[in-house]
This record gives structure tokens, sequence and C-alpha cells, in this order.
């Protein structure tokens, strides 16, 4: 086996870059270890500016050809992609698995299903976009998605592959090349999907994928002054870094930030589909950007609501993501370990209550929490954890309700339980979240908007909106006069 390559469940991954495609080692290395028992996966090439600017630079020459592809032939490329992810799904489903302890029952079933789609689906919606023509004053104007250029896109740990090809498989479909960075705590499937691009024929240069720390590629690439567009998804704190380092180019920026999102449940809520929706926020040991992490119950139902709650999470289990009995797995990273059990053990010092859980588990598992006797201006409110901790708050009216729902510098999205239709309307309308879900959790349509607002992030992709993004729109108006007879 090359010093290069890493074997993982059977699978066998290059652990270099991919350049313009060729693979691309680095004078340095980061060890990737897994989450289930802390085993050393792979040493993998650590990107500086160097790899950025070569990684630009093929995007770059690559992208008059990729964008003067026929839209008819950019989806059957795409169409590829998605066959090719079928045919390794199992692979892609235990490296991940492996790469960032997420269950392996998911990424068969649901995860990997989810990576072939979002090429499917922006292939197919690539060959329905347009806008219908309008006249001004006698003008016809004609809009067009035009293709932007080099696009950077910076991918978090929590669902690798799923979150990269969500950005990746957009702007490819725009006719744009992209430089993919994933997060250095499960870069394994990312390497995996620049294999499979270039089986489906990709041409070389239009996918680049470059691995490494934040603070030594990151800038790099998001201050390029040849980059386009950049999308990224994680935490406020870098989305400033990254929107300052752009700054300078007046580069367009997509950021998904997370949150810390409320699941209101009213009296008139069947009290089974509350608990259920409340236990779906354990879901990846808690590493959902999405998840609904605050629960607001109101006070009328709260007792009943906490003991049915408190007896379904007894029925959980935690364990090794690869058996299918398992239902939360282990998180990330002993640093994030450290930094749940800080923000439980700080909120538990000022006077929150554990109803269940509050402290470690085996390995990197943290036991599901759920505290009580919490502050609205508190820490443990206030901050995403992004780990299984929820907080329980009472509530007496819908609009006591709405107040807490909005008040924190998050809008990600929200969750409502209730028996009334009419109360779900008038709730809904007043939440700030780019996603309600309303006696749901977690549906999701490629068709429809997805982002947050406040600190929860700038902009929307999905359906049309990732070609707005994507793209740089135009609108070409032309005369119905002038014009010489050739006939």
């Amino acid at each position: 086996m090359s010093e290069h390559h890493t074997t993982v469940a059977e699978v066998t991954i290059d652990t270099r870059h991919w350049i313009g495609g060729q693979r691309v080692a680095s004078t340095h290395t980061f060890t990737d270890t897994s989450p289930i028992d802390g085993a050393t996966l792979g040493e993998i090439s650590r990107g500086t500016p160097r790899e950025a600017d070569a990684a630009v630079a093929a995007a770059k020459a690559a992208f008059p050809g990729w964008a003067a592809t026929p839209r008819a032939e950019r989806a059957r490329i795409l169409h590829a992609i998605a066959d090719a992810v079928e045919k390794h799904l199992e692979e892609l489903a235990i490296v991940e698995t492996m790469d960032n302890g997420a269950l392996l029952r998911s990424h068969r079933r649901g995860v990997m299903p989810r990576v072939a789609h979002n090429f499917r689906f922006f292939a197919d919606w690539l060959l329905t976009l347009e806008h219908e023509d309008f006249t001004t004053r006698g003008h016809t104007n004609h809009v067009t998605w035009d293709p932007a250029g080099p696009c950077v896109l910076i991918t978090p740990w929590n669902a690798p592959l799923m979150l990269a090809t969500w950005k990746v498989a957009p702007a490819l479909a725009a006719g744009n090349t992209v430089v993919l960075k994933p997060a250095e705590w499960s870069p394994l499937t990312a390497s995996l999907l620049a294999d499979i691009a270039a089986e489906a024929g990709l041409p070389a240069g239009v996918l680049n994928v470059v691995q490494g720390y934040g603070s030594e590629i990151g800038d790099a690439l998001t201050s390029h002054p040849d980059v386009r567009r950049i999308s990224f998804t994680g935490s406020v704190p870098t989305a400033r870094h990254i929107a300052a380092s752009a700054a300078a180019n007046l580069t367009p920026l997509s950021l998904e930030l997370g949150g810390k999102s409320p699941l209101l449940v009213f009296a008139d809520a069947d009290v089974d589909l509350a608990v259920d929706l409340a236990i779906e926020q354990y879901d990846n040991a808690g590493q959902v950007c999405l998840a609904a992490a605050r629960l607001l119950v109101e006070e009328a139902v709260v007792e009943e609501f906490t003991r049915r709650f408190v007896a379904k999470a007894a029925q959980l289990r935690q364990g090794d993501p690869r058996d299918e009995a398992t239902d939360i797995g282990p998180n990330i990273h002993p640093r994030q370990v450290e930094k749940i059990d800080g923000f439980v053990q700080r909120a538990l010092a000022s006077g929150a209550r554990a109803v269940i859980g509050g402290h470690r588990g085996e390995g990197q598992h943290y036991a599901p929490t759920l505290l009580t006797d919490v502050r609205q201006d508190a820490e443990i409110v206030q901050e995403e954890v992004f780990g299984p901790v929820l907080t329980l708050q009472t509530f007496t009216t819908d609009d006591e309700a709405v107040r807490l729902a909005n008040d924190t510098r998050f809008g990600l999205a929200a969750t409502v339980a209730t028996g009334d239709l009419e109360r779900a309307g008038r709730v809904s309308a007043q939440l700030v979240a780019g996603t309600v879900w309303v006696n749901c959790f977690f549906v999701r349509d490629l068709k429809a908007p997805f982002g947050g607002s406040r600190h929860s992030g700038v902009g929307r992709e999905g359906g049309t909106w990732s070609f707005d993004f994507y793209c740089d729109l135009k609108n070409t108006v032309t005369a119905a006069k002038g014009w010489q007879d050739h006939g």
C-alpha cells in the first residue's frame, strides 16, 4: 500500500489532494481518527496556500470549457455521478460512519441515497431553469443564469458528503468549477467523491478537493481574487472570519451557520407525537444544525409530556454506530465532547437540573440530556451546544411561546406541535426561522429555500435559489426595431 493511501473497512482511499485531475501530496499531513474507537484512519495531506493557489488555478483553467458545455451534457454527467454514488453506496456509507460516527443504517438508507439525489435533482432542475420573457415599452427582456466562475465550498463534519454535495451539485450544474474543502475531522468521503466524479467523466479541474486546516489553507481560498463564489456551513465565528477575508474582493457568500431552534408544544397537541418530535432531536448525537434543542411546553401538559419523554428516552441505545440496534453514536471528536460537557456543567452549576443525562458516557458518547430550571438568558438556552442536550421551559400563552422562541440571536428553524390549524398558521407566521415544521420534523425538499435568519446565516439555497447564488443573473433587453433585413 502506498504511503499516500489508507484502507478503512476494506475501502482504499487516496489521502492526497485532488487538483486538476491529479493527486497532489503536501509536505505535511494531519491525522484523521475515528470517533468510534479513536483509531487512526489515515494521515491526510495537509494543505497550504500553495495547494490552494494550485486548486483555484485548476478551477479557473477548467471554467471556460465547463461553462460552455451544453446544459444537457452537464446534466448527463451529473446523473452519471449519481449513478456512480449508488454503485459505491456501501463503501461510502461505511467510510463515513467510521469517519464521523453517524449511524451506518442512516447512511445506507437515507444519507447516501440523498447524496445521489442531490446530483439528480440539480441536473434535472437545470434543464427546466428559465424565466418567461417580458416586454417593456415594446422591448423584450430575456433573463439568463450565467455561470459565475470558480467556487470555494467549505463543508462541515456532521454530514460530510451529503452537505458537500448539497453545494457541489448546484455549483457544477450552474456551469461553475469547484474547489471543495472538507472539514479536517471527516475528510475521507470527499476524497472518494473526487474519484467517483472522475469515474463518471467529469473533466479534469472542474472539481478539486483540498484538505487541511482552515487557518492554514482556508484564508488562501476565501481571499483569492479568482474565486467568484464562497459557500460555507459552520460556526458564526468562522463565518465572520470568512466574510472579512472575502470582503476585499467582494466575493458573494452563502452562509449556513446553525441555530438554537425551538420546539413549541401546545396543550392541544398530540402528546405522543410531540414526544416523538422531541426525541428526534437526539439524532446524530445532537450534531444537527436544525435540531430543536429548546423544548417549550405549555404548562398545562408539561408533567405529562416530561413523563412520556423520559420513558421514551430510556429506550434509546447508545453504542457502536455500525450496530443496527444503536440509536445514538459517538460525538465526532474529544474536543467536541469537552465542549458539550462544558456547557452542561456550567448550566448545572448555575442552577439547572438534569432530568436525564448531564454527564459523559463511554468513549466519545455523551448521555442524552434534558435540562430544566433554566433561565431564558442562560448560556445553555442561548448558545448552540451541538450535542445531545435539550432544555425544557414552559409557557402559558401563545404570545409567551412566540416571545421565548424568538428570543435568541439565531433563526434557522422551528417546530410547532398543535392540534389547532388556526394556531399553527398564526404562530408559524410569527416565528423567526428559515424553516418551520408543523407536527413534523426534518421533512426536506430540494425545491424549497433553505437557510437561516439573523446569525443563522446569509442567503437561501435550493431549487432556483441555488442557481440564483451560483450564477450571475443577466437581463438582456432587445429593441423591436433597428434590425437589417437579410431576407
